[in-house]
């Protein structure tokens, strides 16, 4: 989702016709909002991650690797 938003800045910032790009968006925001719906249905009820506390909690990616000398 990411990625469809950078590249519909993108399309806006050098003034390019950007409405394919700009439904994708909205799209996946419906399909997003849709899988929110359904997981608070089924009985889900804690705070969803935003994404600062993902990239919070996300593990360094040489974390796990020994440091070589």
């Amino acid at each position: 989702m990411a990625d469809v938003e950078a590249a519909v800045r993108d399309l806006v910032n050098r003034d390019r016709d950007c409405s394919g790009m700009a439904q994708a968006q909205m799209d996946l925001r419906r399909k997003i909002d849709l899988l929110i719906s359904e997981w608070k249905a089924a009985g889900g009820g804690e705070m969803l991650p935003d994404i600062r506390d993902r990239v919070r909690l996300r593990p360094l990616k040489n974390a796990s690797r020994p440091v070589r000398r």
